[in-house]
């Protein structure tokens, strides 16, 4: 497990970062976002979609639980289980079969997290109490097969 913190100063700054982490992620990752409404998980996908050149498709999938993003060769699910009540209605849905079938983005992950695999990244938002437009991301890594992507 390994944790780090990394305080964005805007919505750019948030866009970015998952873009460098998507340029690093590999088929069948998981990455659970976690925080209050508002706190940058939408900005953080639409940053890590422009990565794979699908920044232009990016909305919210309240209503939907899953969208699909297709780039080449790699497929990108990104979930948000906020109207889900356990675990068993992820199962239900057939969430965890997505796991092996591309990249998982998973906001609200935390309701869902006795589903998860044993490797997955978690980034927790929070807003600054200091300024507005600063964001904090707490990331942990679980499992050890993503550790290496945050050494430099």
């Amino acid at each position: 497990m390994m944790n780090f913190e990394y305080i964005s100063h805007s919505e750019n700054d948030t866009m970015n970062f998952a873009e460098k982490l998507a340029s690093k992620i590999k088929m069948g990752d998981i990455i659970v976002l976690n925080g209050d409404l508002g706190a940058g998980k939408t900005k953080f996908t639409e940053g890590f979609l422009r990565f794979f050149g699908l920044s232009n498709e990016v909305c919210s999938p309240t209503f939907t639980i899953v969208n699909e993003y297709h780039a080449d060769n790699i497929n990108i699910f990104h979930f948000d289980v906020y109207r889900l009540s356990s675990s068993d209605e992820f199962y239900a849905i057939g969430g965890d079969d997505y796991f092996s079938a591309g990249i998982c983005i998973i906001e609200w992950g935390n309701i869902v997290k006795d589903a998860l695999p044993k490797d997955y990244i978690e980034i927790s938002f929070s807003k600054s109490d200091t300024n507005e437009n600063d964001r904090i991301l707490n990331v942990h890594t679980y499992g050890t097969k993503n550790d290496y992507l945050f050494d430099n």
